[in-house]
């Protein structure tokens, strides 16, 4: 029967073939392999979903907001901004096919992130009767009812509870979420979001104020001659990110113009997520027309395992539904500050960044043989320099950073662009096993930044008129034990390629094929461990077409090979279809996706993105043998009004538990529904 099924799925995925919504421009990076390009995935999903939920008005559009868009290369984003200076005020969309460089796949994810208006004064004065004027506000909230009855949600007897007060959730199984939003032109944006995860408590337990998790910001732009202002949330990242980077990072298989960019300095913070942001007040002064400086501080309590006055571990995944995680909430707090200067000239930009951080308590992981260079103590500080010139068609950029104990870790590049369409870029870069930096996330192919010697070549060009070409190479040696390497001195290397072709607007497909080599521990039959290379090939090909504006197709197929070096290999296949449908002068939007695969078992895993609600990034991790199915129905009512329902159904036929520990579901069949409401006005 499963075959059947599965077999009308790959079927389908020729004929009904996946429109995304609100967010075509998923497509142009969809690379999720792990855990930590999805969670980078996700912080951009939401920061570009915030963008287009206020889109920019082109004929006032600067280079700083042109730099926000990951699609847009440096000589791109000239040549926009030129077009606007010779030819004045754009009157349709269809002008920016006339941008020297511009390409069909780009212009159609630029325009859904702008709009034509009217030519305003660029330096339009702040004034309290326009803020209230013209102000716009949005009040969001999502709620998401699971349908299954998962372990931890199971009634026990006081008894148990007693001896193992861990194996139940502490709160229902609903998740839910507030956002508001007040925002006046790009000068004010102000923002409150509040977030219940399942199983955490409600206005009951540790949470009798409600939500577990709360956050807020006011962030003002260009007032004077404060380039920005934030008080609450907010992210900072100057530099490369060997300093600080509270933000996200770009995998290696991502676009060429997103690999190796600078900071955009400081910024507002309006996720659900609970860690990578810092919490105070931050400013940019203007000192004069080419030089900056900036000043933040924040102070934050943080979770952890503390034993006495010692922090064990850090706990960043804000979950609070057991005994154990309360334990474990706001039990060490941070203090950071920093501050950096940059001059921005025409042909060069130079920075200085430095950020001092300290706990109330000292951090001391238990010693294990990979975490020996692990940062230990109670006060940290790293000071780093960037750097970016412009030399013809060259551009040489970099940074160093020095941590307290004299350290070192530097990044250096050289992009080649003889033509808007053509780049090739050059990334070395050395970060020492001892060097430590808490908030650096830079390119890398740790999670940590530290222990890695590396180097990536990387070419991206137009191979016809509507084809591009990316292809890279990545070698990378880590000279000390990582976890799960018990090894020193491995060596790895990952490459691949894509071929995309685009056509009016109206057809997009893609091929695209990786394979990564590193290193990790196996065990042999005999329980012996050994560190052995591990291998992962990933072959991804995807099309779209629009028929018309109402009705778009896509479909995906995925295949996955894992392997351990002279081991059997763990095959997985998926194909997975979606069809979108807007019903004419309806006020109506109907997506339907399915998804069938088949894999040996969790090492040949596959990720697949599927269209979700506004601000919630969909990728799913199937294994084993099944299907999903989902349908989602979007209603708008004169811009002000919009609600959202998704309704999910996975299927497997491969077992009759789904998931494991608390989360384990009887059954072969797991069901999920969301709802969200959204006002404007």
């Amino acid at each position: 029967m499963l075959t059947n099924r599965f077999i009308a799925c790959i079927l389908m995925g020729f004929i009904f073939i996946n429109l995304l919504a609100q967010s075509e421009w998923i497509e142009w990076g969809e690379e999720v392999s792990d855990e930590r390009d999805f969670t980078y995935w996700q912080e951009q999903y939401e920061a570009l979903s915030e963008l287009a939920a206020h889109p920019l008005n082109i004929n006032t559009i600067t280079k700083k907001q042109l730099e926000q868009f990951p699609f847009l290369s440096d000589k791109l984003i000239e040549n926009i901004l030129y077009y606007l200076y010779k030819y004045g005020p754009m009157l349709t969309e269809n002008e920016l096919m006339g941008i020297e460089g511009m390409d069909y796949q780009t212009r159609s994810f630029l325009q859904k992130f702008i709009y034509i208006g009217n030519a305003e004064n660029k330096e339009d004065n702040f004034s309290w009767k326009q803020l209230f004027k013209y102000n716009k506000q949005e009040l969001l909230t999502r709620l998401d009812l699971p349908l299954n009855v998962k372990a931890g949600y199971a009634a026990y007897s006081n008894d148990v509870l007693r001896e193992n007060p861990n194996k139940v959730y502490l709160g229902n199984s609903i998740y839910h979420n507030f956002r508001y939003r007040f925002t006046f032109k790009d000068k004010l944006s102000l923002g409150f979001t509040a977030e219940k995860d399942s199983g955490e408590p409600f206005f009951k337990g540790h949470n009798k104020k409600g939500y577990d998790f709360y956050s807020a910001y006011l962030f003002l732009k260009d007032i004077g001659r404060f380039q920005s202002l934030a008080l609450g949330n907010y992210q900072v990242n100057f530099g490369y990110g060997l300093i600080i980077n509270t933000g996200f990072g770009f995998g290696k298989a991502s676009s060429l113009l997103n690999i190796h960019k600078a900071g955009k300095g400081i910024s507002k913070y309006t996720s659900v997520g609970e860690s990578n942001y810092l919490q105070g007040i931050a400013a940019t002064y203007r000192l004069n027309r080419r030089w900056n400086s900036s000043i933040w501080y924040s102070f934050r309590n943080l979770d952890g395992n503390v034993d006495n006055m010692f922090i064990k571990s850090l706990k960043t995944d804000g979950y609070h539904r057991l005994k154990k995680d309360v334990e474990k909430k706001n039990t060490f707090y941070n203090h950071l500050i920093g501050c950096n200067l940059t001059y921005n000239g025409k042909m060069h930009e130079y920075g200085l960044t430095a950020v001092y951080n300290s706990f109330n308590k000292v951090l001391n992981p238990d010693f294990r043989s990979y975490n020996r260079y692990y940062p230990r103590g109670k006060s940290f500080y790293n000071i780093g320099g960037y750097y970016k010139l412009y030399i013809k068609n060259f551009i040489f950029s970099g940074e160093l950073g020095v941590d307290k104990k004299g350290s070192l870790a530097c990044l250096n590049s050289i992009s080649y662009s003889p033509s808007v369409n053509k780049r090739i870029l050059l990334i070395n870069r050395y970060y020492d096993k001892r060097y430590q930096a808490l908030y650096a996330n830079c390119f890398s192919e740790n999670s940590k930044i530290q222990n890695e010697l590396g180097s990536y070549i990387g070419l991206e060009m137009n191979v016809l008129k509507n084809m591009k070409l990316l292809c890279y190479g990545d070698v990378f040696y880590f000279p000390y034990k990582k976890y799960q390497v018990d090894k020193s001195k491995t060596i790895g290397f990952e490459s691949g390629f894509q071929l995309s072709y685009s056509q009016n607007n109206s057809l997009f497909t893609s091929v695209k094929y990786s394979i990564k080599n590193k290193a990790k521990n196996y065990k042999l039959a005999d329980d012996e461990k050994v560190v052995l290379p591990c291998i992962r090939q990933r072959f991804n090909y995807q099309i779209r077409y629009d028929f018309t504006k109402n009705i778009s197709l896509k479909g995906v197929v995925d295949y996955v090979r894992s392997s351990y070096w002279k081991q059997s290999a763990s095959n997985g296949i998926a194909v997975g279809n979606t069809l979108k449908w807007i019903w004419g002068s309806l006020p109506v939007q109907t997506q339907i996706c399915g998804i069938g695969f088949y894999t040996k078992d969790y090492n040949s895993r596959i990720y697949m993105y599927e269209p979700g609600l506004l601000y919630s990034f969909s990728m799913y991790s199937f294994y084993g043998k099944g299907m999903r199915w989902s349908a989602n129905i979007r209603c708008l009512l004169k811009d002000r009004f919009t609600f959202q329902v998704k309704w999910g159904w996975t299927h497997y036929a491969d077992r009759n538990k789904i998931g494991t520990g608390l989360e384990e579901i009887q059954g072969s069949n797991k069901y999920d529904l969301q709802f969200q409401l959204k006002l404007k006005w």
